[in-house]
């Protein structure tokens, strides 16, 4: 491809409206162009990237055993309400009328549409397993839509869902996809790690996502670098260690007056004692119903974690009208002692511990030498708090790491929520009706790219993974007004491309300084330079992006070293 013939329309200015590198280096590179908030124009440059990742993701899933479809975007309102995700979804899920007062809506996933061919037309265990997937437009109406294509309104997704017999089938499918995904993000050329994660609206029994590690990544992971265990913080597990010893000595129980102190910060300060002999009393909603949560004064609630210890749908913090008909204070007094009427949740890490200080459940005043079993009973315990700095594994007991990730991927293993709800079932070996178990898979495609920018730059530009490269080479002969030196790159042109080498000629009449330039800022992997050391020793100049790495070559061997090169960086892209 000629560079004078490509759509490339760089920007030299960094665009205001970019948040982030990827952001910034997408919209400069002439990648991507916005039409409006959350929503992007995949220009050629772009384009190419995107069809990289899905060969990949392609070849991985056919290798797999998955079968691809294209399902409509546009699903019937209907089908989500029979699913129960119609009025659960929220305000993300875009929703529209036809002229006859129907109502649909565009889909951001495929669950309802998938299990309704599935249902009309599985009958037999024979018939199973099956694993279906697309790559298509998705549609989410984000609150904030940002950071470019990382977290946009419309977005292209590689969907897949299994389908089997029981639970144990389902877990073989299950492995298998994360295999797969594993295989996808290597050839990528990504570091990745996979990590437990909550499943969110599409639901289910257990899920992983695959993050790429960068350090402007927007979530936050565990991990443990001495048995590989990973997490993202909403679902880490720890290690568990009690507060309280043997050895403490009970202390009598005191009424504290503190006005105007509600944090704990301030009650801590006052009282002269660390946070962590603090309790937290916290008032929340679970399914519309009151109750308490407690965690020392230094942890903080994961409500995640919490939903699922009450295995509740919805969980929310309480009001101030709420805490104060319930425990009879207002926010910042609320204690343990005298809310027996609701649900009180201790987190692990209070079991044993002694003279705590906790609400008093009236304005001003906390109470002091709380003791559990003497003063107030708990009525469950359970891990409700999230990972902090210098909690253990709970694999190995090593000390958990904390660094930055990029969702790309997303495996859920889905259980009978959607087949109970649409009626998905088939018929087992000895006739008898079983509802069908599922899996759900998702990568973001464009993420992916976003994500192997933000992983893969330095101060000048992109630096491209070769697998996902748009083009391998960059043949940028500097001036193509000298006939000896245009002469070499075209025949150069020739024989790469006659080679099998994906290459951009830049045959611009423009000044050496701004080829350089936009070729480190479009980050191609491989820079081959026609100019002065060719036409005084027949040597041209071969440029790893990357690295910076110069080899001078005859340009008789430039083919042969460039197919050595690619072979080589795609290697190491890839960790072989």
């Amino acid at each position: 491809m000629r560079y004078s013939e490509l759509f490339i329309p760089t920007l030299r200015e960094l665009p205001a409206e970019a948040e982030v590198v990827s952001h910034q280096l997408m919209l400069r590179a002439g990648m991507i162009r916005r039409l409006t908030a959350g929503v992007y124009s995949l220009l050629p440059l772009g384009y190419r990237v995107i069809k990289k990742i899905e060969a990949i993701v392609r070849e991985e899933m056919d290798r797999s055993g998955a079968q691809e479809v294209f399902l409509p975007a546009l699903n019937p309102a209907e089908l989500w309400m029979e699913s129960g995700r119609w009025h659960v979804y929220g305000k993300e899920l875009f929703r529209l009328r036809d002229r006859l007062d129907r109502e649909y809506c565009l889909g951001p996933t495929h669950e309802e549409v998938v299990t309704d061919i599935v249902r009309k037309d599985i009958r037999s265990y024979r018939d199973l397993p099956l694993n279906l997937y697309q790559i298509q437009t998705k549609f989410r109406d984000e609150i904030r839509p940002r950071f470019g294509v990382m977290r946009g309104r419309e977005f292209l997704m590689k969907d897949a869902y299994s389908f089997d017999v029981d639970d144990q089938a389902a877990d073989v499918s299950y492995r298998k996809m994360y295999d797969a995904y594993v295989r996808i993000f290597r050839r990528c050329g990504l570091k990745f790690v996979a990590v437990e994660a909550e499943s969110g609206p599409i639901g289910g029994s257990f899920s992983h996502e695959f993050m790429v590690l960068a350090d402007t990544g927007e979530d936050e992971v565990v991990i443990c670098p001495k048995c590989g265990y990973a997490s993202n913080v909403e679902k880490a597990r720890f290690a568990v260690e009690e507060t309280g010893s043997d050895d403490d000595a009970t202390e009598p129980l005191e009424k504290v007056l503190t006005v105007d102190l509600r944090t704990i910060e301030e009650v801590s300060s006052f009282l002269g004692c660390e946070e962590r002999r603090l309790v937290k009393t916290m008032i929340y909603l679970a399914d519309g119903k009151p109750v308490a949560a407690l965690v020392r004064g230094d942890h903080r609630v994961n409500e995640n974690k919490l939903k699922e210890h009450l295995s509740c749908e919805v969980i929310e913090l309480a009001g101030e009208e709420i805490i104060l008909r319930e425990t009879g204070a207002p926010e910042g007094f609320s204690g343990p002692m005298g809310v027996d009427h609701l649900p009180v949740i201790a987190d692990w890490a209070l079991r044993g511990m002694k003279n705590m200080v906790v609400g008093a459940n009236e304005e001003h005043y906390h109470l002091t030498g709380v003791n559990l079993g003497r003063d107030f009973s708990p009525t469950s315990f359970a891990d409700i708090r999230m990972v902090e700095r210098g909690d253990r594994c709970p694999q190995c007991g090593g000390e958990l790491e904390f660094c930055r990730g990029i969702e790309v991927g997303h495996v859920f293993k889905l259980g009978t929520k959607y087949s109970k709800g649409l009626g998905a079932t088939y018929l087992d070996v000895d006739g008898a009706v079983r509802y069908i178990v599922m899996g759900s898979y998702g990568i973001g495609l464009a993420r992916t790219a976003a994500a192997a920018i933000e992983q893969n730059h330095d101060a000048d530009g992109i630096i491209w993974p070769m697998p996902l490269a748009p083009f391998q080479v960059l043949l940028l002969p500097v001036n193509m007004n000298d006939p000896v030196v245009r002469q070499a790159a075209e025949e150069l042109y020739q024989q790469l491309e006659e080679g099998g080498v994906e290459v951009l000629l830049d045959d611009r009449d423009v000044r050496p300084g701004v080829k350089f330039k936009d070729g480190d800022l479009l980050g191609i992997p491989l820079r081959v330079t026609v100019g002065s050391r060719y036409k005084e020793r027949g040597v041209v100049e071969i440029r790893t992006r990357a690295d910076r790495h110069v080899e001078r070559v005859a340009k008789d061997g430039v083919l042969a070293m460039v197919r050595r090169m690619i072979r080589q960086l795609t290697g190491q892209a890839q960790g072989e």
